[in-house]
């Protein structure tokens, strides 16, 4: 018979055990939370919200201010726009016009088969155009710039206090961080309108080919989708995109390098805000035009 303690291993362990999932083990410890700390999680989770509106406020108080147009800044907003913008705007035309074609394939095919054929085309702009695509095309610049491009905002100390900063503290915030906020935002807007052209152009020519005997239908139905309270639904959805995508990721860049220095981080800081926030965005919109 074999000597357990001879050999190094006991009985007990003879075979490897399962070890706990990280999910499950986190899932359990939340349940096992007393109230008091189940508090602390709550008030620090509104904490981190506040400081995300606190620095959307400010962000927005300086873009609208002329003193940070000076010729440094427009310098480094420049030279942001080339980067979130310029540099990524081909590729992205290019993959929006394959999604957007392969998208429009299958509305027009599923409404052919169910007898929808005449109101197919305002199936692609109403739910294409308005819904989709602009969905789409957030959710490229919030991975692609947004969080992707929050190493060297991790490495900027901002007090917590943002209500309470200093002439040096609010410059810096001024130079190294609003160029960033009128990027993203700018960034997303651009892709949004490029986006929403290809989609147009491509469902054009999966209905009419190339001929020019649809163009007067076609201006009809996309006047009909874009109508007063559309159009206005649309520009505010498109600024609360751009605003989500532009702030939320730079001020949890901040909050990381408060609360977590010196720890690495598997997820960019602020990505499970940005996705509920667009996602929030589309419902309410959604809410808001069908019920």
């Amino acid at each position: 018979m074999l000597d357990s303690g001879r050999y190094g291993y006991h009985s007990a362990m003879a075979f490897p055990q399962a070890s706990t999932p990280v999910p499950a083990a986190a899932a359990y410890a939340a349940i096992r939370m007393t109230p008091r700390q189940l508090g602390s999680v709550v008030w620090a989770w509104l904490g981190d919200w506040r400081r995300v509106f606190m620095f959307g406020a400010m962000a927005c108080v300086m873009v609208l201010s002329s003193t940070t147009y000076d010729r440094a800044n427009r310098d480094a907003i420049a030279r942001q726009i080339y980067l979130t913008t310029w540099r990524i705007l081909p590729w992205f035309t290019l993959l929006a016009g394959v999604f957007s074609l392969l998208l429009i394939r299958v509305v027009l095919v599923t409404a052919l088969h169910y007898g929808l054929g005449k109101i197919a085309l305002e199936l692609v702009v109403k739910v294409l155009v308005l819904e989709v695509i602009p969905l789409f095309a957030a959710l490229y610049v919030a991975t692609r710039n947004a969080l992707s491009g929050n190493a060297e905002v991790n490495g900027i100390f901002i007090p917590r206090d943002l209500d309470v900063l200093g002439g040096a503290e609010t410059d810096r915030i001024r130079d190294e961080l609003v160029p960033r906020v009128i990027a993203y935002g700018f960034s997303v807007l651009t892709m949004v309108v490029v986006s929403g052209l290809v989609t147009l152009l491509m469902a054009y020519l999966s209905v009419y080919g190339f001929s020019r005997w649809g163009l007067p239908q076609f201006e009809r139905t996309v006047g009909q989708a874009f109508d007063g309270i559309e159009t206005l639904a649309f520009g505010l959805k498109l600024l609360l995109y751009s605003l989500a995508v532009a702030v939320i990721p730079i001020a949890a860049g901040l909050n990381n390098a408060l609360a977590n220095a010196g720890r690495a981080s598997r997820l960019a800081p602020g990505a499970a805000r940005v996705l509920m926030s667009l996602f929030v965005i589309e419902c309410l919109s959604l809410a808001v035009r069908f019920l």
